[in-house]
C-alpha cells in the first residue's frame, strides 16, 4: 500500500532501544526523565547498572546503583525502584541462586547513591523479582516470585503481601499466579531439583484499570525461546484465590513471545507511561548476541484484555511528544505569560517567597498535564501554590495547596457567581517540602487531580471552556518542574456523557452503566467528542451487543461535520471508508469475535492515516487533509464502548 514505511512528526525507533546487555529492565519515570535499572554488575564494579533517557528511545549510561554487600553474594537480580516523599527505594534479590532473598536500598536520588537498609524482607528460601504496587487508596503491596513445591505444577509462581511500610512486609504472602499451562515449563527434567518437571512463572508487574487489577508476568525458561509474557486479572488484590490467567499457550498465546528468525525469548517486563503521559509502554528484554537487551513496545487494553504491539523488529512510531514540555534541565519557560519574580534552575522554576508569581500556557478544552511541585519558604499571609484553569474573562477555577495549614482549596470564579472556595485536607503522610508529581486531567466539563503514590484523588466540575493553564505561587518559594501538557482526552465511561454530542438516529439513547456506554440504531447513530486535531491518534474499545449484519467503529469528522474516514467491523470483516465516494475497502477477518471488546485505532498524520485493529496494522494510506475529531458509530446494530481516546501528536 502507499505509505508503507512509517514516518511521523516524532520520528521512529527500532528495537532494541538499548542494544547492550541489560537483563530484567525496570524503568522509572521521575521528573520528566526515565531511569532504567538492570540485573547484575555495572562496569565500575557497583551493582545494578543505570541508564537514563528523555524519551524511552535514546539512552545514556550513568553507572551503578549501589556498592555490593559486604557479605559478597554472587548474584544481584531484578531491581525495581519506587519513589515517595523525596526518597527512592530500590528493591532487589540477592544470594547464591539457590538461596535468594529480597532486600531494599535507599537513596535521595534516582541515578545512584543507594545504600542497603540492612533488612531482608522475605523469609522464603527463594524469593526474587520484587515489584511494589501502590493502590489508589495509598496502600502498598509487594508482588514477588517464590517456589511452590507441593503445587500441582511444581515450580516458581508469584505471590502478593501487604507492606507495613517501605521496609517491612506483613509476612502473609498469598498466591497470585502459579503455573497451570505447558507453555510455562522451565525444564521437563530439572536435575538440580531432583529431576522434577519444573514450571516457572515470575517477573510480576501490576497495573490497575477501571477497578480491576492486572498482573503481567513471564513464564517458561528465561534462557531460551520458551520465555514469554502473559497476564492475569482480579477484582481484588487480596481476593482469596489466584488471579485468572488469560493465556493458555494453545488457544490464546502469550502477549509477548518468540518470533522465529526475529525475536528470541522476550520477557521480564515492566509498564511505564510514554513521554506524553498518556500511552503505555511494555519494557522487556530479549536475546541477541550481546545477551539480554532492552526493548519497548506500545501496550494497551481492550476491555479486560491486555495487548502489546510487539515484539517488534521493524521501525515503529516513536513515543508521542507532549504539546508543552517545560521547566526542566534549566530551560527557560515557554509560557505565553510570565509575571512575578521566577528563578529558573536545573531543579525547575521557583517563585519568589514574597508576592505573586504566575506562568500561563495556552491549552485546548481537553488536555492532560503533569508537573512536579514542592513547597519552599514563605513570607507573608496565606502562602499558597498550585494551578488555575481560565476561560473567558472573569472565568477561572483554582486548585491551591496551603503549606502553612497543610490543607488545600478549590476556588471558582465566574461572571454570574462570586468566588467560592471549598477546602480539603491533604494526606497525613504527604510531605509538601519534597517533590511530588501532580496529574491533572481536564475534559471539557470537569477536572480530575491526583498526586502520585498517595490516596489523593479529586474530581470537580468546570463550567466553562478552558483556554489557559496557569502555575502560580503566592507568598511562597514553591518550585515547579517537568511540566508536560498533552492535548486530547481519554474517557473510560465511568461517569456521564456530558462531554459528548449525540447524533444520528438512535433507537436506544446512549447511556453509561458499569463502565461502558451502550447505544443502538436501526440506521446509523454516533456520539462525538473532542477538539479538531490535524496530527492525532483516535481510538475506541468497542463490542457488538447483538448479533446481526450491522457495523460498529470510529469515524473522523471534519470541521463541517462531514466524515472523512471510517474504520470499523461487522459480519466477519473489517473495513475502511474514506467518505469521498471511493467506497469500502474490506478485509475479511472471520475468526474475530466482535461480541468481545476490540480496539479500533486510527493514527492521522496530516494526509496519512494508519488504521489498527488491536495490535495489527490493517490499513496505511492517504486521506483528505485537515483537522478531525472523534466519532463512535453503529449502523443497524447495538454496541457498547468502554474507552474512547483522542491524543494530539
Amino acid at each position: 500500500m502507499p505509505g508503507s514505511s512509517i514516518s511521523d512528526p516524532g520520528g521512529t525507533f527500532l528495537n532494541p532501544v538499548y542494544p547492550k546487555s541489560f537483563p530484567d529492565p525496570f524503568v522509572l519515570k521521575h521528573g520528566g526523565t526515565y531511569y532504567a535499572y538492570s540485573t547484575g554488575f555495572a562496569p565500575d564494579g557497583t551493582v545494578f547498572g543505570i541508564i537514563t533517557s528523555p524519551d524511552l528511545v535514546n539512552w545514556q549510561e550513568v553507572g551503578g546503583a549501589m556498592q555490593p554487600l559486604e557479605s559478597a553474594p554472587p548474584f544481584y537480580w531484578a531491581p525495581e525502584v519506587a519513589y515517595d516523599n523525596g526518597k527512592f527505594y530500590l528493591y532487589y534479590s540477592c544470594g547464591n541462586e539457590t538461596l535468594m532473598h529480597i532486600r531494599v536500598a535507599v537513596s535521595d536520588r534516582p541515578d545512584g547513591g543507594f545504600e542497603d537498609a540492612g533488612r531482608e524482607l522475605t523469609s522464603e528460601q527463594f524469593a526474587i523479582d520484587a515489584h511494589v504496587f501502590v493502590d489508589t487508596d495509598g496502600s502498598k503491596y509487594m508482588f514477588y516470585a517464590t517456589d511452590f513445591l507441593t503445587h500441582t505444577h511444581v515450580g516458581t509462581g508469584t505471590v502478593v503481601d501487604r507492606m507495613k511500610n517501605w521496609f517491612e512486609l506483613e509476612g502473609d504472602p498469598a498466591p497470585v499466579t502459579r503455573a497451570r499451562f505447558d507453555w510455562q515449563v522451565y525444564d521437563p527434567d530439572r536435575k538440580e531439583k531432583g529431576g522434577v518437571r519444573w514450571y516457572t512463572v515470575e517477573g510480576p508487574s501490576v497495573i490497575t484499570r477501571k477497578g480491576k487489577y492486572f498482573e503481567m508476568f513471564s513464564g517458561g525458561n528465561w534462557q531460551d525461546t520458551s520465555y514469554g509474557v502473559s497476564f492475569a486479572v482480579s477484582d481484588k488484590i487480596l481476593s482469596g484465590h489466584e488471579w485468572a490467567q488469560a493465556c493458555d499457550g494453545a488457544g490464546v498465546l502469550p502477549v509477548l513471545r518468540t518470533i522465529p528468525d526475529s525475536v528470541v525469548g522476550p520477557g521480564h517486563n515492566c509498564i511505564v507511561r510514554g513521554v506524553n503521559n498518556r500511552e503505555l509502554y511494555c519494557v522487556y528484554h530479549r536475546w541477541t548476541a550481546e545477551g539480554r537487551v532492552m526493548a519497548i513496545d506500545r501496550m494497551d487494553f481492550a476491555g479486560d484484555r491486555i495487548f502489546v504491539i510487539g515484539a517488534t523488529d521493524t521501525p515503529q512510531i516513536a513515543p508521542y511528544q507532549p504539546a508543552i514540555s517545560d521547566l526542566s534541565d534549566g530551560r527557560s519557560t515557554k509560557s505565553r505569560l510570565s509575571t512575578g519574580d521566577w528563578k529558573v534552575s536545573a531543579e525547575g522554576c521557583t517563585g519568589s517567597a514574597s508576592g505573586r508569581c504566575e506562568l500561563t500556557y495556552d491549552v485546548c478544552e481537553n488536555f492532560l498535564a503533569e508537573f512536579g511541585v514542592r513547597s519552599g519558604s514563605w513570607n507573608g499571609a496565606e502562602p499558597a501554590f498550585g494551578f488555575r484553569l481560565s476561560g473567558l474573562p472573569g472565568e477561572s477555577w483554582e486548585f491551591a495547596l496551603l503549606p502553612a495549614t497543610r490543607t488545600g482549596s478549590v476556588s471558582v470564579l465566574t461572571p454570574i457567581s462570586p468566588k467560592a472556595s471549598n477546602p480539603f485536607y491533604l494526606p497525613l503522610d504527604l510531605l509538601l517540602s519534597t517533590s511530588h508529581t501532580i496529574r491533572v486531567e481536564v475534559s471539557k466539563s470537569f477536572a480530575e487531580i491526583s498526586i502520585e503514590s498517595t490516596s489523593f484523588r479529586f474530581r470537580s466540575p468546570v463550567s466553562f471552556a478552558v483556554t489557559a493553564f496557569t502555575l502560580f505561587t503566592r507568598n511562597t518559594s514553591a518550585s515547579f518542574a517537568a511540566l508536560q501538557v498533552t492535548e486530547g482526552f481519554e474517557d473510560l465511561f465511568e461517569n456521564d456523557l456530558s462531554n459528548w454530542t449525540i447524533k444520528g438516529d438512535h433507537s436506544r439513547q446512549p447511556r453509561v452503566s458499569e463502565g461502558e456506554v451502550a447505544f443502538a440504531s436501526e440506521r446509523e447513530a454516533s456520539i462525538e467528542n473532542g477538539s479538531l486535531m490535524e496530527h492525532a491518534e483516535f481510538a475506541a474499545n468497542m463490542r457488538m451487543t447483538a448479533a446481526g449484519e450491522g457495523k460498529i467503529g470510529i469515524q473522523l469528522k471534519n470541521k463541517d461535520g462531514n466524515t472523512v474516514f471510517s474504520f470499523g467491523g461487522g459480519n466477519g470483516e473489517l473495513f475502511v471508508d474514506h467518505g469521498n465516494g471511493s467506497g469500502l475497502v474490506v478485509f475479511p477477518v472471520g475468526d474475530v469475535d466482535l461480541a468481545q471488546y476490540h480496539q479500533f485505532r486510527v493514527i492521522k498524520l496530516g494526509e496519512r492515516v494508519i488504521a489498527m485493529f488491536d495490535e495489527k496494522t490493517i490499513y496505511d494510506d492517504e486521506v483528505a487533509a485537515g483537522p478531525s475529531r472523534l466519532s463512535i458509530f453503529c449502523r443497524n446494530s447495538s454496541c457498547a464502548a468502554e474507552m474512547a481516546r483522542a491524543t494530539a501528536i
